[in-house]
């Protein structure tokens, strides 16, 4: 009889890092290529820069500091609007979700904020609460309260009843219980509120700034209007379009993947 133990089986090797890169660089260079080639053929190159034109002027609002100042107030209130709309939009998603009394009540409210339109909402936050950062905030977070509250609501009708069930028998309080039985199986749907909240947050933040703000990328987006400087608002709108992937790519979405592979393992 053999002492020799059998081979272990074969792990699936694991794709290069450069290669799930890869489609992503490609097609950024494609629509890079695209845009020269446009810039090149264009007879004014005011109206479409070259992308060699627009990285020249970021780099000149880059060295001046006044890039880094007016993205860091936009950045600012994206944050502090994202913040209200998940704390808010979650624990009213949830309610609804886990109280079909609530989900009667209030649905036919969350339809109307989810039809409104968000320039009506940012126009009336501004003339009822004034031309300050409450207003911006407050206007931007009720544009994306509802859409939060939907995607959590339909996930805290989806809750393993089973769970319930073994946190009531084993007499967990209600702050346990929300957050090792509940925020758990929450999780994938969080995350994928965040990540669509957050592309939607700082567009309408960019309007709000563009429409009542002395400052951030808004703002300046409006002054270059004005000016039909059109190098200078694709170099504001492309730093920030960057900074924006870059928390998308390295924040929200490893914690949307590793929500989902928790999901998958607990099933």
């Amino acid at each position: 009889m053999s002492d020799r133990t059998p081979p272990a089986p074969a792990t699936p090797a694991r794709r290069p890092r450069w290669a799930a890169l890869a489609p992503g660089l490609i097609s950024a260079a494609l629509v890079l290529g695209l845009w020269a080639t446009l810039a090149a053929i264009g007879d004014d190159p005011r109206r479409l820069p070259s992308p060699l034109l627009v990285l020249g002027r970021l780099w000149a609002l880059g060295a001046s500091g006044e890039l880094w100042f007016h993205t860091g107030m936009t950045l600012a209130r994206v944050l502090a609007a994202f913040a209200v709309a998940m704390v808010a939009g979650g624990a009213l998603g949830l309610w609804m979700g886990r109280s079909a009394t609530a989900d009667r009540w209030l649905n036919p409210s969350l339809v109307v904020l989810l039809n409104l339109p968000a320039l009506v909402v940012i126009v009336l936050c501004y003339i009822w609460i004034g031309l300050n950062e409450t207003a911006a905030i407050l206007s931007v977070a009720l544009n994306k309260i509802p859409v939060v509250a939907v995607l959590l609501r339909e996930a805290g009708r989806a809750l393993s009843p089973d769970l319930d069930d073994m946190a009531r028998v084993f007499g967990m309080r209600p702050l346990a219980r929300l957050r090792h039985v509940v925020l758990p199986q929450l999780a994938p749907a969080i995350a994928a509120a965040a990540r669509s909240g957050i592309a939607l947050i700082w567009k309408i933040v960019l309007v709000v700034e563009f429409l009542g703000r002395s400052n951030g990328v808004g703002f300046k987006l409006h002054m270059h209007f004005s000016n039909f400087d059109v190098a200078r608002v694709l170099a504001w709108a492309l730093a920030f379009v960057v900074v924006m992937l870059l928390i998308d790519l390295l924040i929200l979405r490893p914690w949307q993947d590793s929500a989902n592979r928790w999901r998958q393992d607990a099933a």
